[in-house]
């Protein structure tokens, strides 16, 4: 079976939280992507895999040290503070798409599942993860 290319083509910058598409190759068995590479792998302390059912939110956070890159695999609704105490803005990611979310500290982020399949994050951060010392400070940007 021939391979199938999903590429989004739109990039943008938004004071301070970046937003880019990421390509990946899919066929009959599933997909292949590559959420980082290079020098930016070499930065990163924590890495996890979260799978969000129809409905539910992640994040609702902001981390206080830790820049976060995020790939999102649609279908998601991304919430994030343009800068500390800035203005909120939505990213649709539909189903079918991947984008990547790069989030310095201080900008709060969330990530919802529109449904009606599972949504699947890809997160590294600078920081490792610590109980004894969390790095994520609450804050609610999206849902209640």
């Amino acid at each position: 079976m021939a391979l199938a290319r999903r590429q989004m083509t739109t990039t943008a910058e938004a004071a301070g939280a970046v937003v880019e598409p990421v390509s990946w190759i899919g066929d009959a068995r599933g997909l292949v992507l590559e959420p980082i590479g290079g020098a930016t792998m070499q930065q990163q302390q924590n890495v996890h895999l979260v799978l969000t059912e129809p409905g539910q939110i992640r994040g609702n956070h902001y981390h206080r040290r830790g820049t976060e890159i995020t790939v999102v695999l649609g279908p998601a609704r991304v919430r994030f503070r343009e800068r500390a105490g800035g203005e909120l803005r939505d990213v649709e990611v539909p189903a079918g798409q991947a984008m990547r979310f790069t989030f310095p500290p201080g900008l709060a982020h969330a990530f919802q599942n529109p449904g009606p399949g599972s949504m699947i994050l890809i997160a590294f951060n600078t920081e490792p993860h610590d109980p004894a010392r969390p790095d994520t400070v609450r804050e609610v940007v999206l849902g209640g």
